[in-house]
């Protein structure tokens, strides 16, 4: 099923109260249907911040990166079918068998829900970090793919990795194969502590199923204008891949 432009954004809700965080709902209305939903806001209001945004209609993705012993992330996995989660993060470095493990419960459970997605490399890291302070001695991309294989072999369906890498994924692992890419800056924007970023219609036009935006939005002097710009810029990377 075709998505419309605005099906492919999902807007970082990284705010530190639930109240900033309804107001922004409320105030991007029919414009966002998917919000993701951070550390620092779960850390500090639980299941709360999912229950409000479920409760107004809109998917959640709750990114907390899970990255531990294969139990103690499936018993996470568990606990999050029952919060009627839409997607989940895990971490791709954590493994075959976390994420298998993980990926089980969903299998099991007969879910359906939340899509499991394996987190490759942060967008806040480079090359020379990999390679000097972790002693990763491969190119990032290879690092990405390899990692991005791993989650598909461990029956995954999809990954977060920055919009550079979008396509080498999805020839590896299959157009259907899901990548949701953070990193996303407009043209002209900050990168503040991004390394690998580029501009929404870009990421489209590498092939990503989602884009996630955060302070681009969340900080906007009009927030309704700057996701209109975005869900345009959407459009446009859509236009020329049709």
């Amino acid at each position: 099923m075709n998505k419309d432009a605005k099906d492919y954004l999902i807007v970082a809700l990284d705010v530190p109260t639930l109240k900033e965080a309804e107001d922004i709902v409320d105030e991007l209305g029919d414009l966002v249907g998917y919000y993701k939903v951070g550390l620092k806001l779960f850390l500090r209001f639980g299941p709360n911040a999912i229950e409000i945004l479920k409760n107004k209609g809109k998917k959640v993705f709750l990114d907390l990166k899970l990255h531990d012993i294969p139990s103690t992330v499936a018993g996470a996995v568990d606990a999050a079918v029952d919060m009627n989660l839409d997607m989940l993060t895990v971490h791709a470095l954590g493994g075959f068998e976390m994420m298998e493990t993980a990926q089980k419960i969903i299998w099991e459970k007969k879910a359906g829900k939340p899509l499991i997605l394996g987190v490759t490399i942060l967008t806040s890291l480079d090359e020379a970090f990999l390679q000097d302070f972790l002693g990763v001695d491969k190119p990032m991309e290879k690092q990405i793919l390899d990692l991005a294989v791993l989650a598909k072999s461990a029956g995954l369906r999809g990954v977060v990795a920055s919009p550079k890498e979008v396509s080498h994924i999805k020839k590896q692992c299959g157009k259907d194969f899901i990548v949701v890419t953070p990193g996303i800056r407009p043209k002209g924007a900050k990168k503040d502590d991004q390394k690998r970023v580029l501009p929404p219609d870009m990421a489209i036009i590498r092939g990503a199923d989602f884009i996630v935006v955060g302070r681009t939005i969340i900080n906007a002097p009009d927030r309704g204008k700057a996701t209109l710009s975005i869900i345009e810029d959407i459009g446009d990377g859509l236009h020329k891949v049709t």
